[in-house]
């Protein structure tokens, strides 16, 4: 694809179900039009197909979409890889279905970060209702009211270096739905890269009920949680927390009130069968960057431009 050099930002969306919103933030590209040179749009085996109802999208932004349709329901992760490898930028701007721009200075703000620091790997954004109002401070990437470097983006609305994020193999593809995010930033973090987390750069989030779970959700919270230590930890440090982080399991069943029987024993049963493939592919983190991890859960270090990566 030709890319107007004005144009140096890649949107894209993995949906399933959602036509109504996915309809709201496609029309939410237009406060950054002059910005965008592709939109690809994924999606994971809606039911009905979502194709027909993309014809009321605004012209402008038609015109710039590429549409595909991701069969055998693979998930959100495959279809978010999908996008990385089409995307024509190097910077790609990440939406889930549900989300959508409410001020196009969020976005600049994240892609001049972005462009003018080579060291930043992906640039947090955060959530907001749709008239602007942010989330609480314990549902955003920091509880910082100033730029910062942090663990890790919310993926619903997220910026991203397209070239690193390839070379750093993507989103773990086996976690199938949750948690990608956190594992790719300790990819991230361990390779010399940023998170750069920016509090006035707001990007509005209604979720959507559609395909919603807390079954669901609590299964894959919690084997994600142990796949990404398996995969990345040291092993003397994970043959320590992933006991620790199967045992959070019941506390976050009893907590959430989650009817999910058999869940447990789900986890265990595809955690063990996971283990020849993981053991193949896993590649450790240093320490030094696991103790940088923890220093910038506790601090929240104020971000400051700086000219290559460690």
């Amino acid at each position: 694809m030709r890319v107007d050099s004005a144009r140096r930002l890649s949107v894209g969306i993995a949906t399933r179900n959602r036509a109504g919103s996915l309809l709201r933030c496609l029309a939410s590209i237009a406060l950054i039009d002059d910005l965008v040179s592709d939109i690809i749009v994924v999606d994971d085996s809606s039911d009905p197909p979502i194709g027909d109802t993309l014809s009321n999208v605004p012209a402008a932004i038609s015109a710039r979409m590429r549409f595909i349709e991701q069969p055998g329901a693979q998930g959100p992760i495959v279809a978010r890889n999908t996008i990385m490898r089409l995307a024509a930028n190097d910077a790609v701007l990440l939406l889930d279905d549900d989300a959508f721009v409410i001020d196009g200075r969020a976005v600049r703000s994240a892609l001049s970060v972005l462009e003018q620091n080579p060291s930043v790997g992906a640039v947090a954004c955060a959530q907001a209702e749709a008239d602007g109002s942010p989330w609480p401070a314990a549902m955003q990437p920091s509880p910082a009211v100033y730029p910062c470097y942090v663990t890790a983006y919310i993926g619903f609305a997220h910026l991203l270096r397209r070239n690193v994020f390839l070379e750093l193999g993507g989103y773990q593809e086996s976690f199938h739905f949750y948690g990608e995010e956190k594992d790719y930033c300790l990819r991230l973090l361990n390779a010399g890269y940023d998170v750069v987390y920016l509090p006035d750069a707001r990007v509005a989030h209604v979720p959507d009920p559609s395909g919603r779970s807390d079954a669901r959700y609590l299964r894959h919270v919690v084997r994600n949680d142990c796949l990404s230590a398996l995969y990345n930890e040291p092993l003397p440090m994970a043959i320590v927390t992933v006991p620790i982080r199967v045992a959070r399991y019941a506390a976050m069943r009893r907590h959430g009130q989650v009817n999910d029987p058999g869940g447990l024993r789900w986890v265990m049963g595809d955690l063990i069968a996971s283990l020849p493939a993981v053991w193949r592919t896993r590649k450790p983190m240093r320490w030094t960057s696991i103790l940088r991890w923890r220093q910038l859960r506790r601090t929240w270090p104020a971000f400051g431009p700086r000219t290559a990566s460690a």
